[in-house]
């Protein structure tokens, strides 16, 4: 196998046959994506070489485990019907064609409006955060598309695959094997081994006849544990606990009003009583309930490929090298939508702030902030934005609560007020910012532990706090919930305890303790591919065609083995540090694969269309009869 290069070389074929066969495992979007670029290009690079795609996934290929159609209709998806695309419009810079096909939004109010109807689903408007069931049905279309438009055949595998020879037959849990000449491995989110503080916890619960429910997929979590009427201690305010909170509530049977303008909850009596809390101890930003003509993700301006090729070759340091880069980055965003488009709002002019922040590091730029933005609402301190209770100590729980209650309202107001339009700008740029990050950790431009600890898990979870929230109907519930005695909020940097045969809670910001019979993990796992429970990863680690260390920090701590690593074609990189030229790998699994952030937006030029588009044609290049000398150079 050949070091890593932008070398493209056909590869044998796995049987004295002519036909290529191209297996993916897993079916769920990314796969999707792929297959759609790949129709897309076959015509011209292809030839006649006729090819067989195989899907291997124990979910029904388009929406995959996470986009099953098996699911509660009462969870949602966290973006507009508007703002969700699985093709290419003409805003992608890719190298095969544009294949224009319907957003959600233009689905929905189509062709898709019958197939909801038929599964009893309402048809969501373009503003509307829909159904994760209407996503599944979009998705099973557009599969259903894209397997007609391909010039292969396609046969699916509702099963595992758990294992992969050195010539490449793909091992299915029945036993069937698949000779194939290049394997795609979009597994999607991985199951994980629990950790040994999670197998700590739960060893400790069974003792005391408690519930511990570790980190998982709520959808797939068993809540029956959770009993009516009792304390549970939650410790996430994500996503994650989004879902939670639905399906205990809505879930067994408590509804909504609205009375004078307030969302009021009626219970049914079998609801727990909530207590979250998290390393905020807030919840996750509302999503933006605006656009703004014109705005959308632009090139970096300093955190680009050429600021980190000037500052020398080798490993880069994150939070010397990259961080300030970043935080550049996130204020010009603000601040020039800021002095744009409120400029009655600001002191001097676009220019001349931009100019002073050319010149400083963030660090440097307190007094030219305050003198030319006289409000402190409308300054960007990403340490405020990032842990917005950091400092603050109550003496009185219930103190606490009334403070991030209307904490909790003021970003309603702000996420749904376009005079506020410097947080869009910040949005975008957080997206832009995604981007490089991604380039440089294919690349190699980061070390292990920087890619593990500071992009990986805490600028993951600041984008994810900033960028990925819950519709702002879901903080509107959790607030109705908050004045219904459902949920009450425990605060930041929770700790957790067993005391006396119970789970005891308490933040170093607020007096007091919580004792609850049940503790819930309200998130996913932390990634770490030396802990998955897939079979097929498990033993490739184990034959080094993929790698993965366990990652020590300087200071000792276990960061356990992070994603999976691939080269900037998305080839897998072994253990010995080649690379293989017939497994690809891509998702949110895969350490710096492009569009994993969420699902592509209209007209915004994403990430994951071009790495797809890439992607295929490298596979139709590998698999087409002869490769033409122009090709072989092609990077």
């Amino acid at each position: 196998m050949s070091r890593a290069t932008g070398e493209l070389r056909r590869l044998p074929t796995s049987s004295s046959s002519d036909v290529a066969t191209v297996v993916f495992v897993g079916g769920g979007p990314r796969t999707v994506g792929v297959m759609e670029r790949f129709a897309a290009s076959a015509v011209e690079l292809l030839g006649e070489r006729p090819v067989e795609i195989h899907v291997v996934d124990p979910y029904p290929a388009g929406g995959g485990r996470i986009w099953r159609r098996e699911q509660s209709r009462l969870l949602w998806m966290n973006s507009m019907t508007s703002d969700i695309t699985i093709f290419t419009d003409e805003s992608v810079e890719c190298a095969g064609p544009i294949v224009p096909g319907p957003d959600l939004a233009t689905w929905v109010a189509g062709e898709g409006a019958v197939i909801l109807e038929r599964a009893g689903l309402e048809i969501p408007g373009p503003m509307d955060f829909p159904p994760r069931l209407v996503q599944a049905e979009y998705l099973a279309w557009v599969w259903n598309r894209v397997v007609r438009d391909l010039p292969t055949t396609v046969t699916t595998h509702l099963e595992r695959a758990v294992g992969l020879t050195p010539d490449h037959r793909v091992i299915l849990a029945s036993g069937k094997e698949i000779a194939a000449d290049v394997v795609v491995l979009a597994v999607g989110y991985l199951d994980r081994l629990p950790t040994a503080s999670e197998s700590a916890w739960a060893a400790q619960a069974a003792d005391a006849r408690l519930t511990y429910i570790p980190p998982g997929y709520t959808a797939d979590v068993d809540l029956d544990g959770l009993w009516p009427g009792e304390n549970v201690i939650v410790r996430g305010f994500g996503q994650a606990f989004i879902d939670l909170m639905v399906l205990l509530t809505e879930g067994r049977g408590g509804w909504y009003d609205e009375c004078d303008g307030l969302l009021k909850y009626h219970p049914s009596g079998d609801e727990p009583v909530l207590y979250v809390g998290s390393r905020r101890g807030v919840p996750y930003h509302a999503k933006l309930g605006y656009t703004v003509a014109g705005t959308k993700p632009v090139p970096t301006r300093y955190l680009t490929k050429q600021a980190l090729d000037d500052l020398g070759d080798g490993v880069l340091d994150f939070d010397a090298d990259v961080r300030p880069l970043i935080d550049k980055e996130l204020a010009f965003a603000h601040y020039q939508q800021l002095f744009t488009a409120h400029p009655e709002r600001t002191r001097g002019t676009w220019q001349e702030f931009a100019d002073v922040l050319d010149r400083l590091p963030v660090v440097a730029l307190t007094s030219a902030v305050e003198a030319a933005v006289p409000d402190p609402a409308d300054r960007f301190v990403r340490a405020d934005v990032d842990r917005p209770l950091a400092g603050r100590f109550f003496e009185d729980r219930d103190l606490f609560e009334r403070f991030l209650t209307e904490l909790i309202e003021t970003d309603l107001l702000r996420r749904s007020d376009s005079s506020y339009s410097a947080d869009l700008a910040v949005f975008n740029a957080l997206l832009s910012i995604y981007s490089v990050l991604s380039q440089a950790i294919t690349e190699g431009r980061l070390s292990d532990e920087d890619r593990v600890r500071s992009v990986e898990t805490e600028w993951h979870g600041f984008f994810s706090f900033v960028a990925s929230g819950p519709p702002p109907r879901r903080l509107e519930e959790l607030l109705a919930l908050h004045r219904a005695g459902i949920v009450h909020f425990a605060g930041p940097d929770l700790d957790i305890a067993i005391d006396n045969d119970r789970f005891v809670a308490s933040s170093p910001n607020i007096e007091g303790e919580i004792h609850a019979r049940a503790f819930v993990e309200a998130r996913l796992p932390r990634p770490d591919v030396l802990a998955s429970t897939d079979p097929l990863l498990q033993g490739l680690l184990a034959d080094g065609v993929l790698a993965a260390d366990e990652l020590f920090a300087t200071d000792g701590t276990s960061l356990g083995g992070g994603q999976l690593k691939a080269d900037s074609q998305s080839r897998a990189i072994q253990a010995d540090g080649t690379v293989h030229p017939a497994v690809f790998l891509l998702g949110p699994s895969v350490s710096g694969s492009a569009g994993s952030s969420g699902f592509s937006r209209p007209h915004f030029n994403g990430p994951g269309f071009r790495q797809n588009d890439a992607v295929a044609r490298d596979l139709l290049r590998l698999l087409a009869p002869a490769v033409r000398k122009e090709e072989r150079h092609a990077s």
